[in-house]
């Protein structure tokens, strides 16, 4: 179980995962041993999967997002989503209720990246239907999960 020292180590990784044991520690009046320990804890429990930088997509060449609901067959949903996954533009597969199957994240460097990549899925075994929506402007996209 998380405890509070383990949320005010996180809310301080959370502003910025660079900051040393050693500040983190002096933020939050513990010892660098405690948030060492508890950072190692929280990384073996799998609450901390992993420190990545937060990129634009645009710097990288990636000026199209687009947002992919699917409706998946035969019972194939996991195996079918799996499949999608393993796509490097692929940034999320979620798994969802109502009336799609799954909806994807994805980045592409222009129309023609993404029509390779819906004429490849549409290919797909089990993969019955698509409908892609294009991202106009992006208001807040947070990968920091607020504790």
């Amino acid at each position: 179980m998380v405890d509070e020292l383990d949320r005010k180590i996180v809310r301080s990784m959370n502003i910025n995962a660079r900051k040393s044991f050693r500040e983190i520690a002096k933020e939050n009046d513990t010892s660098v041993t405690a948030v060492i320990n508890a950072v190692k804890k929280l990384e073996n429990a799998g609450a901390i999967k992993g420190y990545i930088p937060v990129l634009n997509p645009e710097s990288f060449g990636y000026s199209l997002t687009a947002v992919i609901a699917l409706r998946i067959s035969q019972g194939k949903l996991l195996e079918a989503q799996k499949k999608i996954a393993e796509d490097p533009r692929v940034a999320a597969v979620y798994d969802v209720t109502g009336e799609w199957d799954s909806f994807l994240i994805a980045f592409f460097h222009g129309r023609d990246d993404l029509n390779v990549f819906l004429k490849k899925l549409n290919t797909l075994p089990f993969v019955d239907r698509t409908v892609t929506h294009i991202v106009l402007n992006t208001i807040k996209d947070e990968r920091r999960v607020r504790v």
